[in-house]
């Protein structure tokens, strides 16, 4: 009887240090926003996906979306079990969706969180939102905390409607292409969000001399990781617990270098209540909004 049961307790221990597999659930599809080029997108998060990957005993899978908006379309369609959404999409998916969140990376720099820019070149001439007037202006996209800032930015100033306001405006899918926009004269006025903004300058820093920031946000949640309502509670208990302590992982501390990031911390719906107000001067209501 000792020897059957030492053979339980030698079993059970082993299989403790088996990767984690839920039954039934074969891979994990994580959606990504295009916050900057896709393929550097893609390059940042493929060593977290394999992370991920090997302490779930699961293949976690990414697929990257041409635009912010589409996200929130493709979920279901795509049948994804989870994203990296921005602060807007995120709002939306928990409306639209149900999505939970569960963790969200910390910069280098030790924030967990990311403002809005608008910008223009430093020899635009350009220095109050009169001077704007009948000018290009580009921004990322409908589904974006840069749209809604700058949209509430110039309610703010008096410009009620913005089609009437400038000569063009056109969306350009993501942060770091709007910032090219302005830099090579294809835009007079940019808006996009300033993780982005200061990443470029840290690999190009004459864009800093080039570059004149008009107006900033406050502070809003970075991307975070929600997770679909109805995946297993075991699975998303273990993806909180294995991001949580990467940084006290040697392979994970690789990882989160990868991705830019020193660690994870747990992310909740209170995170984004300030994102409310925002939409509130933008004369925006979220449950109606037309992000596409």
């Amino acid at each position: 009887m000792k020897i059957k049961v030492s053979g339980i307790i030698i079993f059970l221990l082993i299989i403790s240090f088996l990767p984690f597999k839920a039954a039934g659930q074969e891979d994990l599809l994580i959606g990504l926003i295009p916050e900057e080029n896709i393929f550097k997108q893609m390059d940042r998060h493929r060593p977290l996906a394999a992370y991920l990957s090997s302490r779930l005993g699961m293949n976690v899978r990414l697929t990257i979306l041409s635009r912010y908006g589409d996200i929130i379309d493709r979920f279901a369609t795509r049948k994804m079990d989870g994203a990296f959404f921005s602060a807007l999409t995120g709002v939306l998916a928990a409306e639209k969706l149900g999505v939970e969140p569960v963790a969200r990376p910390v910069n280098l720099d030790g924030t967990t969180s990311i403002k809005n820019y608008i910008f223009v070149r430093k020899d635009s001439g350009i220095k109050t939102v009169t001077d704007m007037k009948g000018k290009r202006m580009a921004f990322v996209d409908r589904a974006t905390v840069s749209y809604l800032f700058a949209v509430a930015f110039f309610r703010e100033k008096g410009v009620m409607n913005i089609d009437n306001y400038f000569k063009e405006y056109y969306f350009t899918g993501s942060h770091d292409s709007a910032i090219y926009s302005v830099l090579d004269n294809r835009a007079d006025i940019g808006a996009a969000e300033s993780k982005v903004y200061k990443r470029m300058i840290e690999k190009d820093p004459s864009i800093k001399d080039e570059l004149i920031i008009i107006a900033e946000s406050g502070n809003f949640p970075d991307i975070t990781l929600c997770l679909r309502k109805d995946l297993p509670v075991e699975i998303k208990t273990k993806i909180k617990s294995i991001l949580l302590a990467m940084d006290r992982d040697a392979e994970g501390i690789e990882v989160l270098k990868k991705l830019e990031a020193s660690k994870f911390i747990e992310a909740d719906k209170k995170d984004f209540l300030h994102f409310f107000d925002l939409a509130n001067k933008a004369g925006i209501n979220i449950k109606s909004y037309i992000y596409k």
